[in-house]
């Protein structure tokens, strides 16, 4: 069995009885959407049509919102249901981000994410959901796509149907029949500061970068607002990580870096294990339920690189912990030993990221191939950077560090100007250097103040810290909003 809608955009009139009544049936909060209709004008006046497109959870074969979730709130029922428990929830948003059709939202008032469910609750007492029984054209057309008997199997069959983004590979479950192709290619049609009724929501962009291409004769009338959900947070979590991880990664290294003393047995480990710390605070901080996070360990979903990656944080802890309780019994040659066990921990705390990031099937721009060498670099240079701050008398690390640098710089170009093979890639990209923060352009001066660091790391290296620092949060910042700012409705 595998339920499914399909919308008939032949009958549909736009009039949002299935909007209303899902809301009313499910409680769903004031500016959250489980199903909406989206608008869109096609043509130049007086020869102009007004498209509607009901965009909803697509209850996908391979639902990346089910893989990504590290408590497995979300589950793909046998009927092909996916449900969510929000009781399970822990507010990671790590769904959102998962999700290609922005199917999701946060219910702030419970700090759980929430969705289309297909009624769930109506469809196991034989009912049909609430949005199907409304519709006054029967437009929304619910079954078993298993079934070739089915109403709806016999419609697919037809082949006039179109799914979503299909190029996700998630095997969507709503198909949709006479509906204007372009309204189920997100960030085609042009976008105004006014929609049909209200001024757009601001939960996003308002304008859009010049350098992509859009319809002239489509206008979007009328969409719902979805948020930024992951911010500065996630981004200096990159650094963090980035510097317990680099700094690991360069410890076994330190006689040959020119440290010495105290400062080559411990430096590096001290380093690790507090900015592991304030790793392990940003992600629970993060949580819109920071004080459930015990749920990574009662209910792990071994298949989340969330969970997959605080395991790794725990053994990296673990092990950068057993180094300095080495060296304080004073058993150097363990120590010496249990550091390349460390390289290669600190090495994985650092790129576990891309393999979460992958996870992101919403985000085409940060499932780069590129992205787990670009984090070791990242990784190298802020641990660098750090160092620096405790050796700067020998001229190999201030030489680490600015190559580090010159890398960084080659990828975070790469990743803005090559070619990128998905509409939401190109996207993500063109925001990239699009981004404002005040009168701050964070790609641009990010990389500036990395180029500054690194020269000032062969010259004056103990200046090169705090610009080398802020010039790679600025572009964390600017990568983890520009990946979640293309339209994905």
């Amino acid at each position: 069995m595998r339920y499914g809608f399909l919308i008939d955009h032949d009958r549909c009139i736009g009039c949002h009885a299935c909007t209303v009544a899902c809301k009313a049936e499910n409680d769903v909060p004031v500016g959250s959407f489980r199903t909406w209709v989206k608008y869109a004008e096609k043509g130049t006046f007086p020869q102009v049509r007004r498209h509607f497109a009901v965009l909803r959870c697509n209850h996908c074969d391979h639902a990346p919102c089910v893989t990504i979730c590290p408590v497995n709130a979300l589950e793909k029922r046998p009927d092909g249901i996916v449900d969510i428990d929000r009781d399970a929830c822990i507010g990671c948003r790590a769904c959102m981000q998962a999700c290609p059709y922005d199917a999701l939202y946060l219910n702030e008032d419970l700090g759980a994410v929430e969705k289309c469910h297909f009624c769930a609750h109506r469809v196991e007492k034989g009912l049909e959901p609430a949005c199907v029984i409304v519709c006054p054209e029967r437009a929304i057309i619910p079954g078993d796509l298993d079934d070739p008997q089915s109403q709806i199997s016999r419609m697919v069959a037809d082949g006039t149907t179109q799914v979503r983004r299909a190029e996700q590979g998630t095997g969507p479950n709503v198909h949709y029949k006479g509906v204007l192709s372009e309204m189920l290619r997100p960030g085609e049609a042009r976008e105004e500061r006014m929609y049909l009724w209200s001024d757009k929501p601001k939960s996003k962009r308002v304008d859009w970068p010049l350098s992509l291409p859009v319809l002239q004769d489509t206008r979007v009338a009328l969409d719902v607002g979805h948020r930024v959900e992951w911010g500065w947070p996630v981004a200096l979590y990159l650094v963090t990580k980035g510097i317990a991880g680099g700094a690991a990664m360069l410890a076994p290294f330190a006689a040959m870096l020119g440290m010495t003393g105290a400062t080559a047995r411990y430096m590096p480990e001290a380093i690790a294990l507090l900015f592991t710390l304030v790793t392990t605070a940003l992600l629970i901080e993060d949580l819109k339920k920071p004080w459930a996070f015990y749920r990574l360990l009662t209910r792990p979903n071994w298949k989340s690189w969330l969970v997959r990656g605080g395991v790794v944080l725990g053994a990296f802890g673990a092990v950068t912990s057993g180094i300095i309780a080495a060296r304080l019994a004073g058993l150097d040659a363990l120590a010496d030993g249990l550091r390349w066990v460390n390289l290669g921990l600190g090495g994985a705390t650092a790129g576990y990221t891309a393999f979460l990031f992958a996870q992101c099937k919403g985000r085409d721009l940060w499932e780069s191939r590129w992205l787990l060498p670009h984090l070791i670099v990242q990784a190298v240079l802020c641990g660098g950077l750090v160092l620096l701050g405790f050796q700067t008398q020998h001229i190999a690390l201030p030489g680490i560090v600015a190559l580090a640098a010159v890398a960084h710089i080659a990828f975070a170009l790469a990743e803005r100007f090559r070619t990128h093979h998905t509409a939401n890639a190109r996207q993500g990209a063109a925001f990239l250097t699009w981004l404002r923060w005040g009168p701050v352009r964070p790609f641009r001066e990010g990389l500036v103040l990395t180029g500054l660091a690194a020269l000032l790391a062969v010259t004056l290296p103990e200046l090169a810290v705090l610009p080398g620092l802020v010039g790679l949060y600025l572009y964390e910042w600017a990568f983890v909003r520009a990946g979640q700012l293309p339209p994905l409705s």
